[in-house]
């Protein structure tokens, strides 16, 4: 069987990490094919829709974006969701909207963004052997998987990737000094501490939430 070329997929999610791992991998020489963003619609921090195109002009090259076709609204209020048996044997009969995502049932990450880089990725491996580069800081390695990471063999922390974003004039518009974690902003997973952060420095983001959540419990 004739062998497939490889290619070597970044995937990237904007944060400090991802954005460390990829300036970092472009110094030094690394072979790069595609860069993998996938967009949560409407979720995304402005600042880190902003960040996305400042790397993009940085590196000189576009970043391929992905996006599901159902944005996260349609799941919570929408999506119907057929009851089935729980582990106590307990059966509900009848269908269910998901409403907001809780720690047992993480449909959002499922369904706006691993379904979508899986099917993506599959595709690629028609063609290729893929190479995927994570990144995953180096106090991070719990988290490691048969993919490469790059800041793991650095030795880079997640304050040392904060840090090399920094010197090179990456500061998500002061996310970072607020925030620990800049993925979706209306995350209901996210801790209290947080959400009074939302509501004391990004107030209309917080009136967005109290609307969203309003139509989640419709």
């Amino acid at each position: 069987m004739e062998e497939k070329p490889k290619l070597h997929v970044v995937s990237f999610s904007g944060g400090k990490d991802s954005t460390a791992m990829l300036l970092g991998m472009i110094e030094r020489g690394y072979p790069i094919d595609i860069i993998l963003y996938c967009h949560i619609k409407g979720l995304e921090f402005p600042e880190m829709e902003e960040h996305i195109k400042k790397v993009e002009e940085y590196i000189g090259r576009k970043i391929t974006v992905l996006e599901s076709e159902k944005d996260f609204m349609w799941w919570a209020t929408e999506y119907n969701v057929t009851a089935k048996t729980d582990k106590y044997g307990v059966k509900s009969g009848g269908t269910f909207h998901y409403g907001w995502p809780n720690r047992l049932i993480r449909y959002c990450t499922r369904e706006l963004k691993t379904r979508v880089l899986r099917d993506y990725f599959n595709q690629l491996s028609k063609l290729y052997e893929v190479v995927e580069y994570v990144g995953i800081a180096s106090d991070e390695t719990h988290r490691e998987r048969d993919k490469k990471y790059p800041l793991i063999a650095w030795g880079m922390t997640e304050a040392d990737c904060l840090k090399y974003c920094y010197d090179r004039g990456f500061d998500w518009g002061g996310l970072y000094e607020i925030w620990n974690r800049v993925s979706c902003w209306c995350c209901p997973l996210q801790s209290l501490e947080d959400l009074r952060k939302l509501k004391k420095y990004r107030p209309e983001l917080w009136e967005r939430l109290r609307e969203m959540d309003r139509r989640v419990r419709e």
